[in-house]
């Protein structure tokens, strides 16, 4: 196995030369740099990463930390992972998904090992115990969602309130005056608090009721399966209602085809638009479902962005950003059916 002195040999620079070439700890000229590195080619020698980062004081790691046990994955949340991935890597850093509980002691026991340069949060609760962790310790951190104080604290989140609201005007305009959200409860999955869900149902709660509208809350599994059970409980406990706001995702699609199943049509009979979902979902259900449709690529590049931001002291101020969600048509739109007399 070639040591750093082997490629110093072969390269005919010394061995402090070739390690500052391999941890970027002083500079190199071009012409050495290029030397060094075809030597190690030649030799097979690869860089202890381990190494580098001790030589360096920075791992150039951040860690973007997943409640995987507690929230079930969906497909706007890989949106999430990936789009804030690429932009880690553009900026010269790796990002890691950290799939834990959305405990202080786990969050803890990360920064603590010394592993990661910094944190990125995701499914974020309105009283966040990994938040309070977060801002006693020396790790820089940022959030992508909100908790209930956002005081001192950096994020990137939906707009849910104003998406929301929006929703329920489009609603007014093609004269539906009766409309339930459909969510994937406040608890989901042992998430307490989950913000996004408590949120949505403030804004849906205080919209509805300042227009003079009817409207109902409904709850169900994250799943085809349980879409098709809340069609079941919609049919069965709101007769009268026209528009459905559907914030449970994985859900949609079988929720629209058990209304379908239930002789229901679409949007004659119901009309049913996603909230901060995406296209590739609402394309699952025929016909396909109008979205509002969630920014999870500009979110996961902002989230990335705020936090090496403040690793690399570019910027003194605080970014807490809210982003709406785009709306797209769909299908499922229309006007509010005529009630029979």
């Amino acid at each position: 196995m070639a040591t750093m002195q082997d490629v110093a040999n072969l390269a005919n620079v010394s061995l402090a030369t070739v390690s500052f070439t391999i941890n970027n700890s002083k500079p190199v000229s071009p012409k050495t740099r290029a030397k060094v590195e075809a030597a190690m080619k030649d030799l097979g020698y690869r860089r202890n990463a381990v190494g580098s980062a001790l030589a360096r004081g920075r791992t150039h790691v951040l860690a973007l930390l997943y409640p995987a046990l507690q929230h079930r994955f969906s497909p706007t949340s890989v949106r999430f992972f990936t789009s804030a991935a690429d932009q880690a890597r553009l900026r010269g850093y790796n990002l890691v998904l950290w799939p834990m509980s959305n405990d202080a002691e786990a969050v803890s026991e990360l920064t603590s090992s010394g592993l990661v340069d910094g944190v990125v949060l995701m499914e974020v609760q309105l009283d966040d115990p990994r938040v309070a962790e977060l801002s006693g310790s020396t790790v820089p951190f940022a959030l992508i969602g909100r908790t209930r104080d956002t005081a001192g604290i950096p994020f990137v989140d939906v707009d849910f309130e104003s998406t929301v609201e929006k929703a329920i005007d489009r609603f007014i305009q093609l004269g539906h005056t009766d409309l339930v959200l459909v969510d994937g409860g406040i608890g989901n999955q042992l998430l307490g608090g989950y913000g996004p869900v408590a949120r949505t149902r403030k804004v849906f709660g205080e919209v509805t009721a300042q227009r003079g509208l009817s409207g109902a809350i409904m709850s169900g599994v994250h799943s085809s399966a349980g879409g098709r059970e809340l069609a079941k409980e919609f049919v069965a406990s709101h007769p009268e209602t026209t528009g459905v706001l559907m914030m449970n995702e994985q859900a949609g699609p079988g929720f629209v085809a058990g209304l379908q199943q239930a002789g229901y049509r679409l949007p004659q009979d119901v009309s049913v638009v996603a909230i901060a979902s995406s296209l590739d979902i609402v394309s699952m259900s025929e016909p396909e479902m109008a979205v509002y449709i969630s920014p999870a690529d500009e979110l996961g590049r902002l989230g990335v962005d705020t936090l090496i931001d403040r690793l690399d002291k570019l910027s003194d101020t605080l970014p807490q950003l809210l982003i709406e969600c785009s709306y797209s048509s769909g299908a499922t739109m229309g006007t509010a059916p005529k009630r029979k007399k």
